[in-house]
């Protein structure tokens, strides 16, 4: 079941990559923690080519992040040592502000979709459905040849679409680099 899981979620996430009339502009990759969970996630990205709130240095812009995540969980019903892994899609429509050439700092907030390959039960937080919602707040920094290290702290829950809705946080370091 897992195995077909992973292989709908990277036939989405390519999909969804060519779905848009953009072209894909970078990827990234990203390592979290929290609750006793851990996660890897692999993403790619393209900017929305909008620019609001635009001043003389800056402007709050955007880009969808297309993401296929690892997860390891290591109190699984609650027990320490046993372990849950699931794997999950993402697409997430994230704001950004930024500097008018897009280097130096920055700051984002976003709300996506996930949809979880199982049902998350982890150090006792148990959701009641596998798709989730995960909103994150980060900043960040791009360096002059495009390389963009960030940290966020993300939150997952279901909006409160079924309880139990315990929800989960996790902090968050982020690479991506364009294309």
């Amino acid at each position: 079941m897992q195995k077909r899981f992973l292989q709908f979620s990277l036939a989405s996430l390519l999909a969804a990559a060519s779905f848009s009339s953009y072209a894909v502009d970078s990827f990234s990759g990203e390592f979290a923690s929290g609750n006793k969970s851990q996660f890897v996630r692999a993403g790619l990205q393209w900017n929305w080519d909008q620019q609001w709130l635009k001043s003389d240095s800056s402007f709050v812009g955007g880009y969808w992040d297309a993401t296929l995540t690892q997860w390891r969980n290591n109190a699984y019903n609650g027990v320490n040592g046993d372990t849950q892994n699931i794997t999950d899609i993402g697409f997430t429509p994230v704001f950004r502000w930024q500097q008018n050439n897009r280097k130096g700092l920055y700051g984002e907030a976003a709300v996506g979709v996930h949809l979880f390959s199982h049902v998350y039960n982890n150090n006792g937080r148990r959701f009641s459905t596998a798709f989730q919602f995960g909103d994150h707040l980060g900043v960040g920094y791009v360096f002059n040849n495009g390389l963009d290290l960030g940290l966020k702290v993300q939150h997952f829950s279901n909006g409160a679409i079924k309880r139990p809705n315990p929800g989960a946080n996790v902090a968050v370091v982020r690479v991506a680099y364009p294309f």
